[in-house]
């Protein structure tokens, strides 16, 4: 999936964490549309910009949407009602395209306060985080800012290059902007938040190279660069995972439902142009072209990538899946395309002082419209029988969960701490779920295996009430294609002497549950015509 390099401000609003609901005397955005967000395959949170007079956000969590509005790491955000980071909004607010970052942070402070009901206090907690110090000399190798945009954007790696490491060159960043934009980039490095105590008041221009974990693993120190080097040896800091007090920020209370919008709104954001591309360049690529996608302000540039890859990112489908297209030609998932495209300068929706990314929900449809004339593409959505997953009850194993802990599931171990993947590497997936009840566990797969669930689980499992559980599996690479089952008769339908367990078998045995593959309708794109070599 294309990707953006995201920083979010640790910078405090005002002079404190505010209590909720705020000051009258807040701003507050001109108008605002607030409702749920549509169904997404991955759904994830992206926007928090002003992009001209609106400010977007997609996918947002209340969580998400709390951490932007006070300025601080969306782990750091504690309490709250059970659904508080499972329900995803839409938020597009009206604001002047001059607003200060900081008066959009107090915007949206109102926003949670009118809409959701949010009330917040700040308290101290202790959590474990990576705390950015100076290293032992305490001499960091920091350039001061030369002004400019405040971004972090990758770059492009060299043509052929084996192994590149990740390249980042950041811009007129402060250390706590720099924190959070590490936490940001390297994943899976820092799975906790990352806190800056350097004591730098600055404003810095910053270029750092790593490897990503997988990679790192498999070159090891002599060929490879974690994270943890790289910040030590390329810029004098430290990242040192500690325990300790933090402050955080205590959700109260808040409405699952926001507020209607008002009568107006339809008036005053109304439905902006399409985006569109400036200028596209779209070719074969060169044989042996490593492939990568990148997002760069407002440019596009991707290489070696299949067609398939792109129009499933247009379309919003599963890329593992082969029931999810029909009528693609034998080349679709071969041939490999390089795209170049700028996003035009004065769109209104691209446009407004702070030159932010391209807007995700923009990319999909300039992409899919940039593919249907290049490729000469007719295609149609339709409902049509195709493999799928039910999820039925067998002996359940699962433990009954506290209806008072947020709904949520994230990679890593339980409360026990006990983590499978250090005695047997190959179960390299460890799922730690809570309060999830049996239709949220059906969704909640396909978000977590999509190597193996290509979309919607059907719940027939009969269960009642939510569970806490851990799943462990091996990723779909490395089972070998074992069959996913058939039929509830049996406890598992095949097994592998490597020790890799699929997803089926674990959540078979771990969870005492069974997925079996049915067919049924589902929505699937029909591709009727299509040209292999894309239009000048």
């Amino acid at each position: 999936m294309l990707k953006r390099v995201v920083a979010m401000s640790l910078l405090l609003a005002g002079s404190a964490w505010a209590q909720s609901p705020p000051s009258k005397a807040l701003p507050k955005f001109q108008a605002a549309d607030v409702h749920p967000a549509p169904y997404r395959s991955f759904p994830f949170a992206n926007g928090g910009v002003l992009r001209g007079d609106r400010y977007v956000w997609h996918q947002a969590t209340i969580v998400d949407l709390v951490a932007a509005a006070y300025g601080v790491n969306s782990e750091m955000v504690q309490g709250g009602p059970s659904w508080l980071e499972r329900d995803r909004f839409e938020v597009i607010g009206l604001a002047d395209p001059k607003t200060s970052k900081e008066d959009l942070k107090l915007m949206l402070q109102s926003l949670l306060a009118e809409r959701f009901a949010l009330v917040v206090h700040e308290g101290e907690k202790p959590m474990p985080a990576y705390v950015l110090t100076v290293g032992k000399d305490g001499k960091p190798k920091l350039d001061d800012s030369s002004g400019g945009a405040e971004d972090c954007l990758p770059v492009d790696p060299p043509q052929g290059a084996k192994d590149p490491p990740i390249d980042v060159k950041c811009h007129n960043q402060t250390m706590p902007d720099f924190a959070s934009t590490l936490h940001s980039m390297a994943g899976g490095y820092l799975n906790k938040p990352v806190v800056d105590k350097t004591g730098l008041k600055g404003t810095y221009d910053i270029e750092i190279k790593w490897h990503g974990k997988g990679v790192y693993d498999r070159l090891g120190p002599t060929d490879g660069i974690s994270i943890f080097d790289a910040v030590d040896k390329q810029l004098g800091l430290k990242l040192t995972l500690e325990t300790s007090p933090q402050q955080v920020l205590i959700v109260d209370s808040a409405n699952r439902l926001p507020t209607a919008n008002s009568p107006d709104v339809a008036k005053l954001l109304p439905p902006l142009p399409p985006a569109v591309f400036e200028v596209a360049t779209v070719k074969p690529s060169a044989p042996d072209t490593r492939g990568f996608a990148r997002i760069n302000g407002n440019e596009v540039n991707a290489r070696g990538v299949p067609l398939k890859f792109l129009v499933t990112f247009a379309w919003d489908l599963n890329p593992n899946s082969n029931d999810d297209i029909v009528g693609a030609p034998s080349w679709f998932d071969n041939d490999q395309f390089d795209i170049l495209a700028k996003v035009s300068s004065d769109s209104p929706a691209n446009a407004g002082p702070q030159t932010p990314s391209i807007d995700i929900e923009d990319l999909r449809a300039m992409l899919k419209q940039l593919l249907i004339e290049r490729f000469q593409m007719k295609v149609r959505t339709e409902d049509r029988p195709i493999p799928a997953y039910t999820l039925y009850s067998v002996k359940p194993k699962m433990k009954t969960a506290d209806p008072t802990e947020r709904t949520k599931c994230f990679e890593g171990p339980g409360s026990d701490g006990k983590d499978p993947r250090k005695v047997t590497p190959i179960l390299n997936r460890l799922v730690t779920c809570q309060n999830m009840t049996s239709a949220e566990i059906a969704e909640e797969l396909q978000h977590q295996a999509g190597g193996y669930i290509y979309g919607p689980v059907l719940d027939k499992s009969g269960l009642d009430g939510a569970y806490d559980f851990t799943l462990s599996f091996s990723s779909a690479d490395r089972t070998n294609g074992l069959p996913p089952p058939t039929s509830t008769n049996s406890e598992s339908d095949a097994s592998d002497p490597s020790s890799a367990l699929t997803l089926y078998d674990a959540v078979n045995r771990q969870l005492g549950l069974k997925l079996v593959k049915e067919k049924r309708p589902m929505p699937v794109l029909v591709i009727d015509s299509i040209q292999e070599k894309p239009t000048e």
